[in-house]
């Protein structure tokens, strides 16, 4: 298979979504069922049953907006991007950084 112009998109019939249809659809469907909008996805990646993705959302509007609560959510789904759970790893001050 060789690379076309058209990276990111299904290269052929059978080869499933293509990244961008996976963080869209991840994006909206946890936005669906949690009412959680996803500011950033810092991770994403295929896994043995589908694909992982670390989603970044807003759960506490603050002022100033750097006391705002964020919080870190997985989010997994299958291999056709359909959402198979979440959940929240943890939560956090926007104006903080990692002490990892």
């Amino acid at each position: 298979m060789t690379d076309t112009p058209d990276k990111g998109r299904r290269r052929a019939a059978g080869d499933g979504p293509s990244v961008a249809d996976i963080l869209r659809t991840a994006r909206a469907q946890l936005a669906e069922v949690s009412g959680l909008r996803a500011e950033g996805v810092p991770r994403f990646e295929r896994t043995e049953d589908g694909w992982l993705v670390e989603a970044e959302v807003l759960e506490i509007a603050r002022v100033p907006e750097t006391m705002s609560v964020m919080a870190l959510y997985e989010v997994t789904l299958d291999a056709d991007g359909l959402l198979t759970g979440y959940r929240r790893v943890r939560r956090y001050e926007r104006g903080r950084t990692d002490s990892r």
